[in-house]
């Protein structure tokens, strides 16, 4: 059995990996992290786990203020060291960006995987908080990133700062002409996304001298059907998969905060 945390803005992803596969996903929301030890409890009491019997236990974090109070979270639900994916784990693996130490831990997983499923260059779209574009070479090393706002932080943020917008789901209209608030909320902001992800991928390949090929993951790639042709994988346990093979690839190396 092995343990992947992924500490996202959103949500506290905890994959349970047995036998070849993800048997279990569970997820408690970032804000509310001091209740992640009552929550993983429950949830392995509920499957009648025994995580003290996990082989490794890996963890990233792209919130530092709750990466403390995780680490020993997961000490006590496992009394096993942690493998952390951080800036330290960064120093050993080739990237060629400006700062390795300021890219998400989430991204350098997302790429691993990428490069894991299609195994030659690509571009990784993962539909999170923030909507990421990785660029991976050929040899799988990270070469750039972009990054636009989420859909959920889109809409988010015109329900928070507009008067009088509802809040609606996250699905695509029927037409492009809204004919009521939600329908053109819909219509601008699920098509507008669709528009965004097309070009921003064009442009990269564009400035890029080898095809790439587009892996797609993150909580809301699988909404995103006018896409789905656009994308060569979509894979929603991408970087729980990222973060089980950097386990495999460094080890016991890094264990602790920081």
């Amino acid at each position: 059995m092995i343990l992947a945390v992924d500490i996202g803005n959103s949500d506290i992803v905890l994959g349970v990996f047995i036998r070849g596969e993800w048997r279990h996903i569970w997820r408690n929301p970032t804000e509310a992290y001091l209740e992640a030890e009552q929550t993983f409890r429950q949830c392995a009491h509920e499957e009648k786990l025994d995580l003290s019997k996990a082989q490794q236990v890996i963890m990233s974090s792209v919130v530092p203020g709750v990466s403390p109070t995780m680490d020993r979270v997961m000490h006590r639900l496992t009394n096993q060291p942690l493998l952390w994916v951080d800036a330290k784990l960064f120093r050993r693996m080739p990237m060629l960006i400006d700062n390795p130490d300021e890219i998400g831990s989430d991204l350098v997983a997302n790429s691993i995987a990428g490069f894991d499923r299609v195994g030659q260059a690509h571009i990784v779209v993962d539909f999170g908080t923030a909507l990421t574009f990785t660029v991976v070479d050929d040899s799988g090393k990270i070469v750039g990133v972009n990054i636009a706002p989420g859909l959920k932080t889109a809409f988010r943020a015109l329900f928070q700062n507009t008067a009088q917008i509802p809040q609606v789901p996250l699905e695509f209209p029927a037409s492009a002409i809204g004919k009521n608030t939600a329908h053109a909320l819909q219509a601008g902001i699920m098509l507008g996304y669709v528009g965004l992800v097309r070009e921003v991928i064009a442009q990269i390949r564009a400035e890029y001298p080898q095809p790439l090929k587009v892996v797609a993951t993150g909580g809301l790639s699988n909404i995103m059907t006018p896409l789905f042709d656009d994308f060569d994988v979509r894979e929603r346990t991408l970087t729980l998969d990222g973060l089980r093979l950097l386990g495999v690839r460094y080890g016991t190396f890094g264990m602790g905060v920081g």
